[in-house]
């Protein structure tokens, strides 16, 4: 029951820790940086909408767990924004 929509959320999850990894390598603007994981916490919450009002029962909460390691994984993603960078001079 957790393994489907874990291993379902670490698709977008990982794709999303790379983007947020390349615009922090790019140096772009905090606010370009926070984007994916603003937009992934929209998603989650959407599902997690969808999951509870439309859906309901077994298959809707495999839609809450989803959401929910997603909400994770953005988590992840904006502490990599918020991570500072060690310059060794």
């Amino acid at each position: 029951m957790l393994l489907g929509p874990l291993l379902m959320s670490l698709i977008p999850g990982i794709v999303i820790l790379l983007v947020t990894w390349w615009f922090k390598k790019m140096n772009f603007s905090l606010f370009v940086r926070i984007m994916p994981g603003i937009f992934t916490v929209i998603a989650s919450i959407i599902l997690f909408y969808i999951g509870l009002v439309n859906i309901r029962g077994f298959e809707g909460s495999a839609y809450g767990i989803l959401a929910f390691y997603l909400i994770v994984l953005a988590v992840v993603s904006l502490v990599i924004v918020n991570k500072k960078t060690i310059s060794k001079n």
